[in-house]
């Protein structure tokens, strides 16, 4: 039976100060949450911070993005897979849609970048998912396939047990809007079903986060969904209140 993830993507937010206060607060509330995998994921400036002000072993750490480069040298700005572990990153977030849509990264590139956090020991939080464009020209499930295609194709199958998969709908990202509970429960279950189709072993481990203005009203009947197990939560994750109230709705 597949375990719930709950992972909190901070992106772009905090301070010294703030993020005390948030961790802070997490680590007295953490014990609330019942037999959930949870994660924080915050900027890269402050991971080293973040893993010092934890006091429980029950949330893990993990970044935001990393350098598609497998080796050290010169490549100003960025961070290897290799350094994030070594700062104690059990996982990294991957082709995230801002990531696609703001820079530029394609899938050829976020299907490298899986690979080397594959080789570095650190799980690979994939994310997939439509603008909503796409889904209002009915090219939704084309488009996932094509995000996990590029992905199968450069590590195979298999090394999807050791894969996180997002799925984002663009559209519900950051707006306020959330898709269904059948409406998320729909793209998860076509995307075990393609996985399916490859290795129906894997297909059935795979863990299938949901990653779409999830908050605490909406995450049970969300997670309640047979094929989505957890979420990889924005906004909500800056709430320590709000965090762990959806960290037990998975459970």
């Amino acid at each position: 039976m597949r375990k719930a993830f709950v992972a909190g993507n901070w992106k772009m937010h905090g301070s010294k100060a703030s993020i005390m206060t948030l961790v802070s607060d997490l680590n007295s509330q953490i014990a609330q949450v019942g037999d959930v995998d949870v994660a924080i994921c915050p900027p890269a400036i402050y991971i080293d911070f973040v893993t010092r002000a934890l006091a429980s072993d029950k949330i893990a750490i993990g970044a935001q993005n990393m350098a598609v480069e497998p080796e050290q040298g010169a490549f100003t700005g960025e961070q290897s897979a290799a350094m994030l572990k070594d700062f104690g990153c059990n996982y990294v977030v991957l082709g995230h849609s801002e990531r696609r849509a703001i820079y530029g990264e394609t899938d050829t590139e976020v299907a490298s970048k899986v690979a080397v956090a594959l080789a570095s020991n650190v799980t690979p939080i994939l994310c997939v998912g439509e603008t909503l464009e796409e889904r209002e020209g009915g090219v939704m499930e084309q488009v996932i396939t094509t995000q996990l295609d590029a992905v199968i194709s450069k590590v195979g199958i298999d090394a999807f047990t050791k894969i996180v998969i997002a799925y984002e709908p663009v559209w519900a990202i950051g707006t306020g809007k959330t898709a269904s509970p059948a409406q998320a429960q729909e793209v998860h279950a076509f995307i075990r079903t393609k996985l399916a189709g490859l290795n129906a072993d894997v297909a059935e481990k795979v863990i299938i986060q949901y990653g779409g203005s999830v908050k605490p009203d909406n995450a049970v009947e969300l997670f309640g969904q047979p094929d989505i197990d957890g979420g990889l939560i924005g906004g909500a994750s800056l709430n320590a209140e709000d965090f762990i109230a959806i960290c037990k709705a998975a459970g």
